[in-house]
């Protein structure tokens, strides 16, 4: 699907404010309602818009350890990768996970209420034999910058 600057400015609205009315949204479109509207469920349905979060503060809702993790396999046949991508998946404390090309084959994101609940998770990891040859661990001790919202019109210009 080819975006235009009239959908690029549909997905800013919506990154920066998930909840913003219809009007609204319009007006920063520059269309009325209901053509805005048709445009947006029409990148709903292209997935390019997947869903509608809130952006939680976790560390005032509870004390959190936000860990970064390197992964490094042993083995790197297809069937190691998915055994590892499905532990991934069905263990909630990962909250992101990528595959990277370079010195490591992946970098997780781990959130756990403490070290010592990060230390158990990861020898629960490798008491699975996942394949894990060697990790790295990095605890973050300040966020500096973390947006949700794209820089879209940087990384896709708008074609009028």
């Amino acid at each position: 699907m080819k975006l235009d600057a009239i959908d690029l400015r549909i997905l800013e609205a919506i990154q920066e404010n998930g909840r913003i009315t219809k009007l609204a949204l319009a007006e920063k479109a520059g269309l009325s309602p209901t053509p805005c509207w048709l445009r947006l469920r029409k990148l709903e349905k292209a997935g390019i818009i997947t869903g509608y979060h809130a952006r939680v503060a976790v560390r005032r809702v509870a004390p959190v350890a936000s860990v970064m993790m390197e992964v490094t396999l042993a083995n790197h046949r297809q069937a190691d990768f998915e055994r590892f991508e499905r532990a991934v998946a069905a263990t909630p404390e990962i909250v992101a996970c990528w595959s990277v090309g370079g010195g490591v084959d992946y970098i997780l994101r781990i959130m756990a209420p403490d070290i010592d609940a990060y230390q158990r998770l990861v020898d629960g990891l490798l008491d699975r034999e996942l394949g894990i040859d060697r990790y790295f661990t990095y605890i973050v001790t300040k966020t500096v910058k973390e947006e949700t919202v794209l820089p879209l019109a940087t990384l896709l210009p708008a074609r009028d």
